[in-house]
């Protein structure tokens, strides 16, 4: 069954929209994982308005399932704490400074000699590579050259189309999936799933690894309760 891995970092937003430490970002990591979370996400970003690299050394210490490190790999301070924090999987993701969400994968053909580089980097500190990449089977064919172990789809547009015509809207994620399985490589998808989206998508794609969901899961949870919402999405992946 496809896992599903919580990203907090709306959470930490929450957080240092008012200073303190409310909500503790530790103790929602850990009833996330109580609660049924596959595993944790976070995206520190440089000016750590949301993720701040100390918590992600401080949840290092408690995640019990499975930990993945989103960024920009660029950005010299990233790769160093992901070398030294040592998760489970890092997500490699095109981010500009100072960018309010991603908006695009990488071009695994422009960028291929780096990407190789630096997935050859943290593959030999043992950790899993992912790459953000965009529903284009010339990009998942060039993720391949690059030896990473998955690409992550980035499916906001996925998400939009969605709601107009959702047949026309799955249709080149599951071609690039169908060129990534037959090329060996693992898959990921986040970036504008909830619960209206979800199912379809893993019904389409079943062989997905896993989801990666924040924004969305959070907003439910101020309705429905961080458990809930954490169980609803999980039934979607059924």
């Amino acid at each position: 069954m496809t896992k599903l891995s919580v990203n907090i970092n709306k959470l930490a937003t929450l957080r240092n929209s008012r200073g303190g430490n409310n909500p503790d970002i530790i103790k929602a990591a850990i009833d996330a994982q109580n609660f049924g979370a596959d595993g944790i996400t976070v995206h520190p970003r440089p000016d750590e308005r949301h993720i701040r690299y100390q918590d992600v050394r401080d949840l290092k210490k408690i995640i019990t399932t499975e930990f993945n490190i989103e960024g920009n790999s660029i950005e010299q301070k990233f790769v160093d704490l992901v070398l030294e924090v040592k998760p489970q999987q890092v997500t490699l993701v095109p981010d500009a400074l100072n960018q309010i969400t991603s908006n695009h994968g990488w071009n695994t053909i422009e960028h291929k000699n780096y990407l190789k580089d630096i997935v050859a980097v943290f593959k030999n500190a043992g950790i899993r590579t992912s790459i953000f990449v965009d529903p284009d089977i010339e990009m998942v064919k060039g993720a391949k050259e690059t030896g990473t172990d998955r690409i992550e789809l980035y499916t906001e547009a996925y998400a939009n189309r969605y709601k107009t015509n959702k047949e026309e809207a799955i249709n080149p994620y599951k071609a690039a999936a169908t060129v990534a399985k037959e090329l060996n490589i693992g898959i990921n998808a986040g970036h504008d799933l909830d619960l209206h989206n979800l199912n379809y998508l893993i019904k389409k794609i079943s062989w997905i690894d896993e989801v990666s969901i924040g924004h969305a899961l959070i907003c439910d949870a101020i309705y429905l309760g961080f458990q809930n919402a954490i169980q609803l999405y999980k039934r979607q992946l059924n």
